[in-house]
């Protein structure tokens, strides 16, 4: 029998609410989304100047889409299909705010925008995010799974405020969301998303020649290539913990399992021929690049950056101490080893902008830490551009106390007095061994005050 104003029925209620709500906390992620309100705004008609935009190159609102997005330039593009399958490039958007550094997405909480081929389907359209309007890019994928990289909830969304997502305007999501939504209504199954580090000219592959992720982006450069030579969608597969582009699998089934091996594959000949002619010109501008003396550099981020159009002008903007002062460039010799010791053109950086320490201090998650205040963690534990950034003047550590002279114990009658122990020498106490393991064995400061150059990773 029930209980007292208690009903079977309200029990039920009362559990699917806790079930509800727990699915509804599964969805939060990195930039804590949210689907609990609903909005009119998802069905905002496409505007009128881009609707005559698509008309002059020969498109319609209903005709599928692809999305490319650059950290580096801090732009996302989109490209409608024509007519003829071909896609031309309908607007590019100066993308108000991303995190992180250059380079892949790879644990959960890292702030980095992720990088690679992305699918988005109908279902990962978000018509209530608390980000104004969103839509999941769907990282990880079989390759990131396959290599082990975490994380998840990874938008494109407005609010000019990012922990590891895309983040445009409220206007700007607003059109690129019904962009989307129209091409969905006209019968596109999933839009491909190319999120790149920069994009994929000799210049930039000269400068970034010596970077730790080099071969990853020549392995996304193919993929690249391949689009924008037959300014088709890059047919994606993804084998043995790699992309595979432009390659049908002999059986004609999607292949997307990251850690199996690479079935038999149908290449179209003539496309390989036309993308392998394009890398062989790339990789001679290179050479001629570096031969005319382009130095090779590391980019260090205090948290991403955002398009000088906004010009750090957006209310809305997250960490805008963060991105103050823009990306610093480290210098490179041709063996990938910064051509000026890295303190010293950290210093000349600090010199130049004295509230810079206050900038990393806040990237690295510190709050009120003194100019001389070093960081205190072990370099080889650290990612590389948090270790460029240390102060070599470790904090002098406080001497130990000296051990108390034991009291002289009373003498027996008619006894001699037995002697008060020797008092151990100071210099005992600070034996090597007795260091921290940090500590022991670490290089002399430099007069600028910064850390002796330690070799980057290769």
């Amino acid at each position: 029998m029930s209980s007292p104003g208690f009903s079977h029925r309200t029990s039920v209620g009362l559990a699917g609410r806790i079930l509800l709500a727990g699915a509804l906390a599964a969805l939060l992620g990195a930039c804590q989304e949210s689907r609990t309100t609903t909005s009119g705004r998802a069905y905002a008609p496409i505007p009128s100047n881009v609707i005559a935009l698509m008309k002059e190159k020969g498109t319609d609102a209903h005709k599928p889409i692809l999305i490319r997005a650059f950290k580096k330039e801090a732009e996302l593009e989109i490209w409608k299909q024509k007519a003829d399958g071909q896609y031309a490039l309908l607007k590019t958007y100066p993308m108000c705010r991303w995190s992180g550094q250059l380079g892949p997405k790879v644990r959960e909480g890292d702030r980095q925008v992720p990088e690679g081929f992305y699918t988005i389907t109908p279902g990962q359209m978000n018509p209530n995010s608390a980000y104004y309007l969103s839509f999941n890019v769907g990282y990880p994928n079989a390759y990131d799974r396959a290599h082990g990289y975490t994380g998840g909830s990874i938008m494109v969304h407005g609010a000019c405020s990012s922990a590891g997502c895309f983040s445009m305007t409220d206007e700007q999501i607003a059109e690129i969301y019904a962009i989307a939504r129209e091409a969905f209504g006209g019968g596109q199954r999933a839009i491909q998303m190319q999120s790149l580090p920069f994009r994929m000219t000799p210049e930039n592959l000269a400068k970034h020649r010596f970077d730790p992720n080099i071969k990853f982006w020549k392995e996304l450069k193919e993929g690249v290539d391949q689009f924008e030579v037959s300014k088709q969608e890059t047919k994606v597969s993804i084998c043995a913990r790699r992309y595979v582009f432009g390659a049908t699998p002999a059986s004609g089934a999607s292949f997307r399992d990251g850690l199996a091996a690479c079935p038999p594959m149908e290449l179209d000949r003539d496309l390989a021929a036309q993308v392998a002619e394009k890398q062989k010109q790339d990789e001679a501008k290179v050479a001629e690049l570096v031969a005319s003396g382009v130095k090779p550099i590391r980019l260090i981020y205090a948290d991403g950056g955002q398009h000088p159009e906004f010009a750090y002008k957006v209310n809305e903007l997250s960490r805008p101490e963060a991105i103050e002062q823009g990306p610093r460039e480290i210098v490179l010799d041709d063996k990938g080893r910064p051509l000026t010791p890295v303190a010293v053109q950290v210093a000349s950086a600090r010199a130049a902008r004295p509230e810079l320490r206050r900038i990393e201090s806040a990237a690295e998650g510190v709050t009120a830490v003194p100019a001389a205040a070093p960081a205190p963690a072990v370099a080889a534990e650290q990612p590389f551009y948090k270790r460029l950034l240390w102060s070599s003047e470790p904090a002098p550590a406080a001497a130990p106390p000296e051990p108390a002279a034991k009291p002289t114990p009373t003498p027996p009658r008619r006894q001699a007095t037995v002697p008060a122990p020797a008092r151990p020498k100071p210099e005992a106490s600070l034996a090597p061994r007795s260091l921290p393991q940090a500590i022991a064995g670490a290089p002399p400061a430099l007069p600028s005050g910064f850390k002796a150059y330690a070799a980057l990773e290769r």
